[in-house]
């Protein structure tokens, strides 16, 4: 059987905590920004983790069954 790729994509924009969880980056923050508030942008810049219903979905993606 061949080994299981781990998704390139996946690889850069999840990060593992280390208790398990999976971090991610808040979207929107990358451009058209002069027209997002400074605290709308101080909000984004902040990690936050990935919801329970899309951790499946991720933890497949990385191959971390």
């Amino acid at each position: 059987m061949p080994k299981v790729k781990t998704n390139s994509g996946a690889k850069k924009r999840f990060a593992l905590t280390g208790s398990g969880k999976v971090k991610r980056h808040h979207a929107y923050h990358s451009h058209i920004l002069t027209k997002k508030t400074k605290k709308q942008k101080r909000n984004l810049d902040h990690t936050a983790l990935v919801e329970q219903e899309d951790m499946k979905q991720v933890r497949e993606l990385l191959c971390m069954r």
